[in-house]
């Protein structure tokens, strides 16, 4: 465990916590995620832009079309410029003779290579990997942690793969089977709660049931497809009756 993420770990665990609204699907995991992503996005249109080092891989790697779009609208557009200017110049070394380059299969080798890197998300990931292990540590070392942990409300299905999966391949397996009970209540009791305001999410646009309150299911859609695919946008207006 790198010391180095306890305190983004513990600060994203801690929020979910001090967010409030208990039907709310609040991942820690997309919270650190998401922390990772704007601090990445920053830095690469700060100073980091112009580290020798740095720019030599972003000319390398590109960047994917959802950090493309946050950066564009970032406040340092010149700074993207030059980005721009020096990936676009290596790209068109690699297609010597024009965008089909003079190999066809070299260009297709190329461009699909360019399609599944991202400077950023290399970056997230390698932050992103080392929180999820550093939060199974805390859980099995630290016990406020382990306090905190059971406390949370839900974590998002991707995360939740990711957080057992690395659970079971370092944990002994007697603390593994503990830990896999502990999380998997959190995720029934918020799966069961899921199901019950989508449900009546549905029932709503029933007439018998229109003078009915909405008993806080308004945002089901939203909630549910955030705990399912990892997105954190929910609806924050949302009618909390």
């Amino acid at each position: 465990m790198e010391q180095i993420y306890t305190i983004p770990v513990n600060e994203a665990f801690s929020a979910m916590l001090e967010e409030g609204g208990e039907h709310k699907c609040r991942c820690p995991f997309c919270e650190m995620h998401s922390r990772l992503e704007d601090k990445e996005v920053d830095r690469i249109l700060g100073a980091a832009m112009m580290e020798p080092d740095v720019r030599i891989r972003t000319n390398q790697t590109g960047f994917c079309p959802t950090h493309f779009e946050q950066m564009l609208r970032g406040k340092n557009r010149l700074g993207l410029a030059l980005i721009l200017e020096s990936h676009v110049d290596e790209l068109k070394g690699k297609l010597k003779g024009g965008i089909l380059g003079k190999s066809a299969a070299g260009a297709v080798k190329t461009l699909t290579s360019l399609e599944e890197s991202c400077y950023v998300c290399e970056r997230i990931e390698y932050a992103f990997a080392r929180m999820i292990e550093t939060a199974v540590l805390l859980w099995e070392r630290d016990t406020e942690f382990g306090e905190k942990f059971r406390a949370q409300t839900c974590f998002c299905l991707p995360h939740y793969r990711r957080m057992i999966a690395y659970a079971q391949a370092k944990l002994p397996k007697k603390t593994f089977a503990r830990f896999y009970e502990e999380a998997s209540e959190i995720e029934n009791a918020y799966l069961d709660k899921i199901k019950e305001d989508v449900s009546w999410f549905c029932k709503k646009f029933d007439y018998r049931y229109e003078a009915e309150p909405w008993n806080g299911a308004k945002d089901a859609p939203e909630r549910a497809i955030a705990m399912l695919s990892s997105e954190r946008h929910i609806d924050k207006q949302a009618n909390k009756n």
